[in-house]
């Protein structure tokens, strides 16, 4: 018995671990038909291990949602100084970079997982092991034009104020909704998917929105499903923002 993700490496499927476990979290892979939730889960030699989602070309498939994100919300990236919070494997740095990001600050709490490619490029400062929540002109050392942000097991109310401080004057935000990590367990149900009611995916990013609102220098600028759910079938959206000042 091997570790699926380490399988998967081994059958040729995906070329990095960070990219195979970001698959299997986000619910592509299935052994013998059910879905596989753990990295680590154990398969067999010779097991029907299939792997489902969208064809794209970004390290992860959280590529598809920022750059869904970014048309709807016209925010150019080309020429601008960028700062990606919960970077994980790179998918949102990655669109970033192929629209032309002078630099991007990935920035993430854990080591290791940003894609090896995403990694080597000369415009990326990868900050592992940073909380979002520990940024400062200090670590950085300039303002920021566009911040994006998919950060997962914390509100965006704590993980988004020292990043919106970072910002120049007209940065733009686009940062992906998680309702999921946004209220509390007694609205969540079976399998983590938010209830239905007053306080569901829309009414979590509305309440995100008018958060962003009352933020110092910062204007809501809307926001949008995301174009796919979830890896735990959450509706996601993206919300946009701008600073004035």
């Amino acid at each position: 018995m091997t570790r699926l993700d380490q399988y998967l490496i081994g059958t040729g499927r995906f070329q990095s671990r960070a990219r195979a476990q970001a698959a299997i979290r986000a619910g592509l892979v299935r052994i013998g038909g059910a879905i596989a939730h753990k990295p680590s889960q154990k398969v067999a030699s010779g097991a029907r291990v299939e792997i489902d989602g969208e064809i794209h070309p970004y390290v992860s498939r959280g590529g598809v949602k920022l750059a869904a994100a970014l048309c709807a919300m016209e925010i150019d990236p080309a020429g601008k100084i960028c700062l990606d919070l919960g970077a994980s494997t790179g998918g949102f740095s990655d669109v970033l970079l192929r629209r032309g990001a002078t630099k991007v600050y990935a920035v993430d709490v854990g080591t290791g997982q940003l894609d090896a490619k995403i990694a080597a490029d000369p415009r990326v400062v990868n900050l592992q092991q940073t909380h979002a929540r520990d940024l400062s002109p200090a670590l950085i050392g300039e303002p920021v034009d566009i911040i994006v942000c998919d950060v997962s097991f914390i509100s965006l109310r704590k993980a988004l104020p020292p990043a919106l401080a970072l910002g120049a004057p007209g940065a733009r935000l686009a940062a992906l909704v998680k309702p999921q990590f946004e209220v509390g367990r007694s609205q969540i149900g079976k399998g983590g998917i938010v209830k239905p009611g007053i306080e569901n995916s829309v009414g979590v990013a509305q309440s995100i929105g008018e958060w962003l609102a009352a933020q110092p220098g910062w204007r809501w600028a809307g926001y949008m499903k995301s174009p796919i759910s979830g890896g735990d079938g959450n509706v996601e959206f993206l919300l946009g923002a701008i600073k004035s000042v």
